[in-house]
């Protein structure tokens, strides 16, 4: 087996009750693309999180979820705010812009986050038809630093937005994470701080597959039936990624890997916080850790434990954990890093 490293909690394997739930519905023969009854079940269970009146869409992975959600925002026409550092900016190969036909607008970020006086220097040429018209302000929770905004950061975003008659996409790759660092319901930070949709992340935290988009007014969602045909998002197999919901919420197994991986990472940020010659970037807030370490250690380092290059320019790294990373990982890996050093 190859050995745990902090390259990313994509990397990780599946929950062993993940795994339980997709078997225990691989039998016999269920109406395909949606119309079986563990997706109806998984449907009301994240009615229980966010109110009755949701509409859910199930995606295969994080990349179809944004831009599903995108796509029902927008028209071609609009434009997307986002921090510089977002995924939907840096990480989807173009398939925001590609797929929505919306210019997506890079706002300096701080820490990953953006704030209202940024935001505010894009927001005109509304009616004038030569300029992309502002739609969408996506954020990213847990951010790409991983970095948490809190309950009223948010609603400063959302108000501003409303104002302007916009909409707000919430990228939650790593939602479970930023419920469990801020210990609130989904819907505390989501719905009831004026997010219109979101896209609520499992992979990263011990699903197989397959993500979820959430709208919070129905309207919103008329025409996202069609648009995830289109984009090649609806599986026909749908049980099995619904499946995985439905252990993923049972007993809170969501909570209890976020919980371990973030704890994890703040185990990491205190181990090597007492190595001579790294130098955190942050305050870990979630389960990914972000440090400066001196570049010619990097390339033997990663030999033992994969890890990524964050910033090559000043030697800035990026250490993730998992849901399945244990002390020894921790310990090995700073024990690895003091001897490089």
């Amino acid at each position: 087996m190859t050995k745990r490293g902090f390259a990313s909690d994509n990397n990780a394997g599946v929950h062993p009750a993940i795994l339980d739930a997709i078997a225990k519905v691989n039998e016999g023969h269920m109406v395909g693309y949606g119309g079986d009854p563990v997706t109806r079940q998984a449907v009301d269970r994240f009615k229980q999180e966010f109110g009755d009146d949701i509409e859910v869409f199930f995606t295969f992975n994080g990349t179809g979820a944004n831009v599903l959600s995108l796509s029902s925002l927008t028209q071609s026409f609009n434009s997307i705010i986002c921090a510089d550092t977002a995924h939907i900016q840096v990480d989807e190969c173009g398939a925001p812009e590609k797929l929505t036909g919306c210019k997506l607008i890079p706002v300096p970020s701080r820490q990953g986050k953006i704030y209202r006086e940024d935001i505010k220097t894009h927001l005109h040429g509304f009616g004038f038809e030569h300029h992309a018209q502002p739609g969408v302000i996506s954020i990213s929770q847990v951010t790409e630093l991983g970095t948490l905004y809190s309950v009223e950061e948010i609603k400063v975003i959302t108000d501003l937005a409303h104002e302007h008659g916009m909409f707000v996409h919430m990228d939650g790759a790593r939602i479970a994470n930023a419920a469990a660092a801020l210990n609130l319901p989904f819907r505390a930070f989501t719905r009831d701080a004026g997010i219109d949709v979101l896209s609520f992340g499992g992979t990263k935290n011990g699903m197989m597959m397959g993500e979820a988009v959430i709208f919070f007014n129905a309207e919103q969602a008329r025409m996202t039936k069609y648009i995830r045909k289109q984009s090649m998002q609806l599986f026909s197999k749908m049980r099995f990624i619904s499946a995985q919901f439905l252990a993923y919420f049972e007993g809170e197994l969501w909570k209890q890997n976020a919980d371990h991986a973030n704890k994890m990472a703040l185990l990491l940020e205190q181990e090597v916080a007492k190595v001579n010659g790294v130098a955190l970037t942050q305050k870990t807030q979630a389960n990914g850790v972000f440090a400066i370490i001196p570049a010619n250690i990097i390339p033997k380092l990663q030999e033992q434990y994969f890890f990524y290059m964050w910033d090559e320019s000043r030697s800035e790294v990026r250490w993730m954990t998992s849901f399945d990373t244990t002390e020894n990982d921790i310990y090995g890996f700073v024990n690895a890093l003091k001897a490089l050093l």
